[in-house]
């Protein structure tokens, strides 16, 4: 666990670093978000946090690789998590070219595709499915590799789509980062199989990237992460999941607390737990397509009513919005950890008092406190 910490650490303070040089890029060469109607920032803000964030995660794996423990590990952790950065780096490079010259939709895509492929090229990829009695159903590579670019693309998209408030994408994926973290860890440690693993690895170096970011980012912000880093950490999130499968047998996957399984977890959960780390993202993205497709728009087609926008009409000011996104990426994250490793009356409790606490904040504090708007809240 130390080791882990001091590779978050290290993500964080590299990152919270590089982002004075990515601003002073950004304003060089004009990658900078202009006010748009449908945005809510009042002033240009520069782009490229995405190299920054890059930056943390290569400094966190180059460190990694040196600590007593990770550095004997076995060979296919460091080796997947070092696909991961290369395909996060490749990401991210489309991304800036974006903040620079505004590409269009379908040369993003290509280039996310792209970034998959180089993924699954390399062997990270599905590989099985646990089973409900502790079994496993295998893929065969062509599957794993379709149901891999999927999962990933639409990941990265996700994470795109609700970047529209200071701090809010990058709060949403460093939470589910943290919360991915502990589940592989605690799976390791249940199992009495090796601690090191790609995802708690590569968990850890994104948590920090997100953290060192977060100062910068947070309302009102002096930098944007821009695609260049709302894909990269889009991607990296859902490729540490996707190694998973790769690393845990069925039987694995199908263990709670003590080794006796957790409810209905054991089988679905660690399953969809890619998914359900960016449920306010995936959420908003679908609501989004089918809102513009019923008023028969394209669905990259941009406007102002996203999740965040909503709870801006509701009365909430712009840093308790994020607050509020914020304690939803928390509940879902971390209820799904805990379900699918945990079983018992306290643990529904737990949760049961997080979902109330949850609701009566989103949706009962805008009437007790309905604060004015202000210059210096507006993004």
């Amino acid at each position: 666990m130390r080791e882990y910490l001091l590779v978050f650490l290290v993500a964080a303070a590299a990152t919270y670093l590089l982002t004075v040089i990515a601003r002073e890029i950004a304003l060089r060469t004009g990658a900078v978000a202009q006010v748009r109607d449908r945005d809510v920032h009042a002033e240009p803000i520069p782009y490229l946090g995405g190299l920054a964030m890059l930056g943390g995660l290569v400094a966190a794996y180059v460190v990694a690789q040196q600590l007593p423990f990770l550095s004997r590990s076995q060979p296919f952790v460091f080796h997947d998590a070092r696909t991961v950065v290369i395909a996060g780096a490749m990401i991210c490079a489309v991304g800036t070219l974006d903040d620079l010259f505004e590409l269009d939709a379908l040369t993003k895509l290509g280039g996310q595709v792209l970034a998959a492929g180089f993924l699954v090229l390399n062997g990270v990829q599905y590989v099985y499915f646990p089973e409900r009695h502790g079994g496993q159903f295998a893929l065969d590579p062509a599957q794993g590799a379709l149901l891999t670019a999927f999962v990933i693309v639409a990941t990265i998209n996700a994470v795109n789509f609700v970047d529209g408030l200071d701090g809010l994408a990058t709060g949403v994926v460093g939470i589910g980062a943290i919360a991915f973290f502990f589940f592989c860890y605690q799976l390791t440690s249940l199992n009495n199989a090796p601690l090191a693993s790609t995802g708690a690895l590569l968990s850890a170096m994104l948590g920090g990237a997100c953290v060192g970011f977060l100062p910068h980012n947070v309302n009102p912000a002096r930098l944007f992460m821009g695609d260049s880093g709302s894909m990269l950490i889009g991607l990296v999130l859902s490729a540490s999941a996707i190694t998973l499968t790769g690393q845990f047998s069925g039987p694995e996957l199908s263990k709670g607390a003590m080794g006796s399984p957790a409810s209905l977890a054991p089988t679905f959960l660690p399953l969809a737990l890619p998914v359900t780390l960016l449920v306010v993202p995936i959420a908003d993205l679908v609501l989004a397509v089918i809102r513009r497709t019923r008023a028969g728009r394209s669905p990259f087609a941009p406007d102002k009513q996203h999740l965040h926008h909503r709870l801006l009409e509701i009365g909430h000011s712009q840093r308790r919005a994020v607050l509020i996104m914020w304690m939803w990426a928390a509940l879902v994250a971390g209820s799904t950890v805990v379900i699918s490793l945990y079983t018992g009356p306290l643990m529904w409790s737990g949760i049961a008092a997080a979902v109330l606490v949850t609701v009566a904040l989103t949706f009962l504090l805008p009437m007790l406190r309905r604060p004015g708007r202000t210059a210096s809240e507006a993004r």
